[in-house]
């Protein structure tokens, strides 16, 4: 087992570092290729003035049309969004391993809220399932990928849960807990993941499109 935790810990880890890093790269090569080839007058327009200020109204709660009209749904989009990157980068054994093979060291979580924070991601992963069974609308537009990107991000919070609260075996959970954060980190550039990657481009296109060609707002 030692050994195994070993080899996800060092060689795997970095091979999906390297996956996460090469493949965010080569998606928005790609994309950019793709917009000048098939649409050059949509780079010509992007403008930094309505890029940032469509992106400062869309990472407001309640600043769009579109977040005023559902506040429940708002708020647990925006919590967690925020949850998402904030528990695996500020919990305590995640600060360690950060400062362990990056050499970077900041403060961290206190294991009980972190632990708390956990079980908030799980549960919101949960409602976001629920909504997708039980929304019509929703569920009409939901396909296959869109419950595969739901379980990878469910799967590092639910063993790093079990693995801290030492349910089951904790030797075999903490390995499952990293191989689903490795996982994660090799999905994210090739699935409906990959909007953590192209958010802030897709809404800079069309803050520019809205502000600077129609001279509208998009939110």
């Amino acid at each position: 087992m030692n050994t195994i935790y070993e080899f996800v810990t060092g060689p795997l880890a970095w091979l999906a570092w390297a996956a996460f890093i090469v493949g965010s790269a080569w998606r928005l090569v790609g994309m950019y290729r793709l917009a000048k080839t098939k649409d050059a007058s949509s780079i010509a327009f992007m403008s930094w003035k309505y890029s940032l200020r469509s992106i400062a109204h869309w990472i407001t709660p309640f600043a769009t049309l579109g977040w005023r009209r559902n506040p429940a749904l708002t708020v647990a989009t925006f919590l967690f969004h925020l949850l998402l990157f904030a528990v695996p980068i500020f919990l305590t054994a995640h600060v360690m391993l950060w400062d362990q093979f990056f050499g970077i060291s900041f403060p961290a979580i206190p294991d009980p809220i972190g632990d708390y924070l956990t079980i908030v991601v799980i549960a919101l992963c949960v409602f976001f399932a629920v909504r997708r069974l039980q929304d019509p609308n929703v569920r009409y537009i939901t396909k296959t990928a869109d419950w595969v990107a739901l379980a990878i991000v469910f799967a590092p919070f639910v063993t790093g849960f079990l693995a801290f609260r030492q349910i089951l075996d904790y030797d075999t959970m903490i390995i499952l807990h990293i191989l689903a954060g490795e996982l994660m980190l090799v999905a994210i550039p090739w699935t409906r993941l990959s909007h953590m990657v192209f958010a802030v481009f897709t809404r800079s296109y069309m803050g520019s499109e809205f502000g600077g060609v129609r001279h509208a707002r998009d939110w």
